[in-house]
């Protein structure tokens, strides 16, 4: 999938601009609305992805197999052992502030547990669940 301009601009100026997770979901929930008109990020459906087992992988089968079933909570890597910060804003104010560092790791994480790239729509309301819905 596509880098959607939103997101490339965002990109663009992250070094002078740090964006907030509020922006990012925007960014993405305008991607998806561009293919199904009126898409609106949704806590709730991104509370069900977080939690969903996709079992593509036998150690990372969800997103919880890392990051806990808390996202407040510091997680850690389910193959390499490695000390993960939470993933929710609240809890580490950093996420979802550098548009570049949170779509390579979208591609990287949903390559792992999905077994392929998260959809726009996925992706914003999962950060919508992160910094909105817990």
């Amino acid at each position: 999938m596509k880098t959607p301009v939103a997101l490339m601009l965002l990109a663009a100026t992250a070094a002078t601009w740090a964006a907030t997770p509020s922006q990012l979901a925007e960014a993405y929930a305008t991607e998806a609305a561009q293919l199904s008109p009126g898409f609106r990020p949704s806590a709730r459906r991104g509370a069900e992805f977080y939690a969903k087992r996709f079992a593509v992988s036998e150690k990372m089968p969800a997103c919880t197999a890392c990051h806990t079933v808390s996202p407040i909570q510091p997680g850690q890597h389910a193959v390499t052992g490695k000390a993960i910060k939470p993933l929710a804003p609240r809890a580490e104010a950093a996420r979802f502030t550098d548009p570049a560092k949170t779509e390579k790791w979208f591609r990287r994480n949903c390559g792992e547990v999905l077994g392929r790239e998260c959809s726009a729509a996925e992706k914003a309301d999962f950060i919508q669940f992160l910094a909105e819905g817990l």
